[in-house]
């Protein structure tokens, strides 16, 4: 992950999820462009079979001439998110940042399709592909003990259904282990999220598939948003039958590019004071989504939200 030639001398900024992955990536990215880091998780002390700690990532920050304050912080407990959110907080929902889901947000807040009805939202790939470099039975999302399993591992599908269509008031799953993945975590699941206003959003993740697919449908009053990741295409079908519009010359580029705007989002919510796209309490609402549909899983019962 690259800054480009932005600089962020002088500047502070909070990293959750600290001590390894996306997150120690981030962490890593911020210090090489100047800035100091407040390094926040809960892995403290060396865990038997993933590596990294708050204290490493610390000194990798160091080592880059930077400053870093490591603060412990587990976000289930709400003393540590409110320790936590008494600074600048981003939660590193990057699909906010991709070009062709912020245009499908746009057409819906237009009224493009009218009152969205329905959404049906697909994520899936085999997961000793996810990180071919690596043994995927070594890695987090093999164990539940590590917050494993293909419903935390595809949050953000949850979290870009709640960006685009607002809060589900209520959450039923199926979701279990139907393959041989030496794993003791979920690799299905299909969930269905009902929506105040009558909407239902269907999801489907799995850990399976050998070719990566990821997609998502709006069904609207006044027409269709097919938006596909992959192809970074999105395709507006209106009133008139067989007569769509198609947007993907603007919006095609380099994925790394929604990682760098979500940095430079989160520069102005420290520089300017900007809202973040997605602070603690939203990033809050996401996990509680989620944990909703792994409490409907083990029960074969829906599940209400609390609001």
């Amino acid at each position: 992950m690259s800054m480009g030639s932005q600089s962020l001398t002088g500047r502070v900024a909070v990293v959750t999820g600290a001590s390894r992955g996306i997150g120690r990536a981030i962490a890593l990215a911020l210090a090489r462009a100047g800035a100091d880091l407040v390094l926040a998780s809960k892995t403290v002390e060396p865990h038997p079979k993933l590596p990294g700690t708050l204290g490493d990532v610390a000194r990798e920050v160091e080592a880059l001439g930077r400053r870093a304050l490591v603060v412990p912080t587990d976000v289930r407990f709400e003393d540590q998110i409110a320790n936590l959110a008494r600074r600048v907080v981003l939660v590193g929902c990057n699909l906010h940042f991709l070009p062709s889901l912020q245009l499908v947000k746009r057409l819906i807040d237009e009224g493009r399709i009218g009152t969205p009805l329905s959404a049906r939202a697909h994520c899936g790939y085999y997961l000793p592909y996810w990180r071919p470099h690596t043994d995927y039975r070594a890695g987090y999302g093999a164990r539940q003990a590590t917050g494993g399993g293909i419903i935390l591992d595809s949050i953000h599908e949850l979290d870009y259904l709640r960006w685009l269509l607002g809060e589900p008031r209520e959450v039923f799953c199926y979701a279990g282990k139907v393959s041989s993945l030496e794993i003791d975590t979920e690799d299905n699941a299909d969930l269905l999220l009902k929506f105040d206003y009558g909407a239902v959003a269907n999801v489907h993740l799995d850990y399976l598939q050998r070719t990566y697919r990821r997609s998502c449908e709006l069904i609207g009053e006044d027409g269709l948003i097919a938006w596909d990741y992959i192809a970074q295409t999105v395709r507006l079908y209106g009133k008139e039958d067989r007569r769509h519009d198609v947007f993907e010359e603007s919006i095609n580029t380099d994925r790394n590019h929604m990682f760098v705007e979500e940095l430079r989002h989160f520069v102005e919510c420290v520089e300017r004071g900007k809202a973040p796209m997605c602070d603690v309490a939203g990033g809050r609402r996401v996990l509680e989504i989620a944990m909703a549909a792994k409490a409907s899983a083990a029960s074969g019962r829906p599940v209400r939200l609390d609001r």
